[in-house]
């Protein structure tokens, strides 16, 4: 029963952590098209009644808003801008820094090395993994999630020589933990390709 319990409950959380970034999104994204209605009725009444012309061109100007932000951000006076205010207010904010860093690999930017593929060593196996961080002394903090929800888990802290990171995209790795293991051969054959060409 107790075995029961504890399958629940950490199904339950791991579903959570997939369903609630998902839903907070969308609630964000809506909130921010019915707040833009009032701007774009005007617009909406020149256009057929059949079409949702106000939602349409709500979620449009809500979208253009982004990639004018995304752009701004790019450029040196908009980047210095953006890490001021991530400094001052979003680095304060539990695990942002950290689905920063897994938002920067998705995204294929790699200068944070955090959410790094490897392959770690467990018990007598190897099991995909994610570095999260390395320590002073050498050591690697790394997050063994479960399948197939990426983001539940465990968290290890181990020695070097048990930690092979892996020269793929966060993505590929991903992939093979959603299919329950379907494509981990290419993962070993990274750590393979890596341990014989160590300076690449």
């Amino acid at each position: 029963m107790k075995k029961l319990g504890g399958f629940v409950v950490s199904a339950l959380g791991a579903g959570l952590l997939v369903v609630a970034p998902i839903y907070l999104a969308l609630l964000l994204l809506l909130k921010a098209m019915n707040s833009l209605i009032g701007l774009v009725r005007p617009v909406a009444r020149l256009l057929p009644e059949w079409l949702p012309a106000e939602h349409l061109l709500s979620l449009l100007l809500v979208l253009a808003i982004c990639f004018v932000i995304g752009v701004a951000t790019r450029t040196r006076i908009g980047r210095a801008a953006w890490e001021r205010v991530e400094t001052s207010l979003f680095h304060r904010i539990p695990g942002y820094e950290l689905f920063r860093g897994l938002t920067q690999r998705l995204a294929g930017e790699s200068q944070d090395q955090s959410w790094r593929p490897a392959l770690a060593e467990i018990e007598e196996a190897l099991v995909p993994a994610f570095i999260i961080e390395e320590l002073d002394d050498g050591r690697c903090t790394v997050f063994v999630p479960s399948v197939p929800t990426p983001l539940a888990g465990a968290i290890y802290i181990l020695t070097p020589d048990r930690v092979h990171p892996l020269n793929v995209p966060l993505t590929q790795a991903v992939k093979a933990l959603s299919r329950w293991g379907s494509g981990s051969k290419d993962l070993v054959g990274a750590m393979e390709q890596e341990k014989a060409n160590p300076s690449s």
